[in-house]
């Protein structure tokens, strides 16, 4: 599966630019996350050409040095100027378990091992050499399956519930499965 997403990015010209940019950033252990690969690969196997859902561009990295959020803004302006995409959203998850009331991560995996579901905790980064790396705590069974289900260390059910129903994945992509518990 890890083959198949690689090449839907590599496919992808818009995604590839996107990659290059945050990859110019040099962010330690920076990755592209979260919706913006997930309804890509949604809409590609519902056979949509649209991305559908693309409601911003998260990037994740892990800087235990600097933890004020002042940076993130700065990279993001520095996306926004580079690509007329005000949809950037750049967070250090180094400081990211504060918000969440939890322990500190201790990198970019063990952050997106704990967000909602588990086909949203996928990150994809373009290297030097223009090879993709992917992190994925729980694989990508679920994301090509079409799985919605909540990661195993996310503990809060209701706001999972919440979220899936406020995001309307279900009627966006209807092939869904959808777990509720």
């Amino acid at each position: 599966m890890e083959r198949l997403l690689r090449s839907y990015i590599m496919e992808h010209p818009a995604m590839l630019d996107d990659l290059r940019h945050v990859r110019e950033l040099e962010l330690p252990d920076g990755y592209v996350a979260a919706g913006y690969i997930r309804n890509y690969v949604w809409d590609r196997l519902h056979h949509d050409d649209i991305r559908s859902a693309h409601n911003d561009v998260d990037v994740v990295y892990y800087d235990p040095n600097i933890l004020g959020e002042e940076r993130d803004r700065i990279l993001e302006q520095s996306l926004i100027a580079a690509t007329g995409n005000g949809k950037w959203s750049v967070k250090n998850q180094a400081r990211m378990h504060m918000r969440n009331k939890e322990t500190a991560y201790t990198s970019v995996e063990d952050a997106l091992s704990r967000w909602p579901e588990t086909a949203t905790a996928i990150g994809i980064r373009l290297e030097w050499n223009d090879e993709l790396s992917i992190c994925c705590p729980y694989g990508l069974d679920d994301l090509f399956n079409m799985i919605v289900r909540r990661s195993p260390l996310f503990a809060d059910r209701a706001y999972y519930l919440k979220r899936i129903a406020d995001k309307r994945w279900k009627q966006l992509w209807p092939s869904l499965t959808i777990i509720e518990d």
